[in-house]
Parts: structure tokens; sequence; C-alpha cells
């Protein structure tokens, strides 16, 4: 029999939550988490429940991972490299060795796609460069706004952040491709100013970006929006067989489960609003589904649970 009843692939809020239930669940869950999650990023969220004066996004995610360690969750870090479905469940390749398991829930998430700016080194890391108006624009009420973008979705990232400020400003990263008459008129009509020109210096100060330089110019913002979406890291998903969208994002149902039976995805890999709190509630329902399910398998094969270690019996 398999050493788990599920494996977690991704330790980020998503993967973490699913570990959270399942253990509860007196069920045994290992997440494989290589490091990489996008959550950890995050200098300081503001709009994530129960934390009024917002919190840093290492912190949050290691609270989440010591709660999931509370219930009995292991955990491996290591990068899988392989996923296939087979009579008895799935088999997962890592560069630890090969791991069984009946149930797998991708949390691997998407990557940012960082904007490439000369001279400025993890700039999303530090803060210099925001990706989520989302989550923190509402902190930049009233200030000066660049967007870094790339065609209509810089353009309704623009449009969105005239929620927040009436100086706001698309920075058209790709001038090769100029932006359609459309979208230069819903610029105009919501005031938002239009740069159309690659950026060829950074002005750092004080650990902030004070100017960019553009088409030879110095402009000035108060804070800096990449607008260059994400992808998501589902080659796992492709590997086993399971279906996407046209965005590479894993096609779900209710439950979190893909077309593959068994197989789950929940967090950024799933198309939809990318919030901590939406990943955790994704966890949560994939969790939940695979927990029935074993229930099921247990009357019908007559089976009663062995207990966990350090469990009453």
């Amino acid at each position: 029999m398999p050493d788990w009843d599920a494996v977690i692939i991704g330790g980020g809020p998503a993967g973490l939550s699913a570990a959270i239930y399942l253990g509860r669940f007196r069920r045994k869950a290992l997440v494989i988490d290589d490091g990489t999650g996008r959550a950890e990023r995050i200098p300081k969220t503001h709009n994530h429940p129960g934390f009024p004066g917002g919190i840093e996004g290492d912190k949050l995610v290691a609270r989440i991972r010591e709660q999931a360690a509370d219930y009995g969750a292991q955990f491996l870090k290591a990068r899988v490299t392989d996923l296939e479905r087979g009579a008895d469940g799935f088999v997962l390749e890592t560069s630890e060795g090969e791991i069984r398991a009946p149930f797998v829930i991708l949390a691997s998430g998407s990557k940012d796609n960082d904007p490439d700016l000369p001279g400025v080194e993890g700039a999303v890391d530090r803060g210099l460069i925001r990706l989520c108006p989302v989550c923190d624009a509402y902190e930049v009420i009233g200030k000066r706004i660049g967007i870094l973008g790339k065609g209509p979705k810089g353009v309704r990232e623009a449009q969105f952040l005239t929620t927040y400020s009436e100086d706001v400003t698309l920075i058209h990263l790709d001038p090769d491709n100029p932006l359609s008459a459309d979208d230069r008129a819903a610029l105009k009509q919501d005031g938002i100013e239009l740069m159309e020109s690659v950026i060829d210096q950074v002005h750092i100060e004080n650990d902030t970006i004070e100017a960019l330089g553009i088409a030879g110019e110095e402009h000035r913002f108060d804070v800096i929006y990449g607008a260059l979406g994400l992808t998501p890291r589902s080659e796992l998903a492709h590997r086993a067989g399971a279906a996407t969208n046209d965005d590479a994002c894993m096609q779900v149902n209710r439950h979190m489960e893909t077309s593959v039976a068994g197989l789950y995805a929940a967090g950024d890999l799933v198309l939809g609003l990318n919030q901590i709190s939406i990943a955790q509630a994704e966890g949560a329902l994939a969790a939940t589904d695979i927990h029935n399910k074993l229930r099921a398998r247990e009357r019908d094969d007559g089976r009663t649970r062995e207990p966990l270690p350090d469990e009453p019996t």
C-alpha cells in the first residue's frame, strides 16, 4: 500500500491548507515543496482576513506550515520531475526518489512574469515593483502610479488602478506591437497617460525606484506595478494527461478535481482570482473530497483505518 493518503505538490497557502484539513481528517499527507512559491515574495499583505495590520508573505506561510505540521503533515524539500497515473494511484518521480499515493493535489502555483528592468535585481522581492493591485492598491490611494504592461492586459490593469488614483500611466513595453485604436480610446476616456517605449534606465535611491528612463527622458512615479501576467506551473498536469484551458490553467470541477480522476488542483494554478484566501478555500475543498473518497473506499473494502503515529488507540 502507498505510504501516503495524499501527496501535495506545493507548499504555499493552497497546499498547506489542504494539508491542515487532511491532518484533521486523520489522513497521512506529504507536502513536497521546492521553495519557489509566490506567496513568500509578498512584502506585506493587508487584505488577508485576521491580520488587521497586515502580514509579510513569508511569515504567513510559516504560520500555516506550522499549523499543518501540528496535525501530522510531513514535508519533503524536493522537485517533482514526473507524474503518472497508474492502476492504483499516482507515481511521482522526484529529486529524492519515487513516491506513490492514491491522490495528488497540484498546488504548484504560477510564476510571475517579472519585468526585465536594467539594473534592478530582485525588484519584486524587495517591493520595488508591485504585482497585485487587488492585494495592495488600497495602500497607494492618490499616488502617481506607473504600470509596466503589454497589450490589452496592461490596459485593463491601468483601468483598474484608476479606482485608486487619477494619476495613472501605462508604460507599454512592446512598441513593436502598438495598442489598438480601441485600447487607446479606452485609456484616453479614463484619463490614463500612455507611454509606448522601452525602459532604458532605472534610478534607485534609498531602496526605492526614484525614476525610470524612457526614451531618453526621466519619469517619476510613487509606485510601479508590473502587469505582465503569470505562467502557470502546469507541466506535471500535462504529463499526467490533465486538461488545461487556453491560459494553461487547470480545468477543475466544483471539488477541485481535474479531468484525471484522483488528481486535484488548487491555488494560482486554477484560473480565477489569485488571492490567498481563495487558494486556501480551494485546498480545503480538494482535501475534503479526497477524505470522502477514501472513506468510501474503506467502506467498500471493509477496511478499518490504521491509527496515525501518536494517535490514541
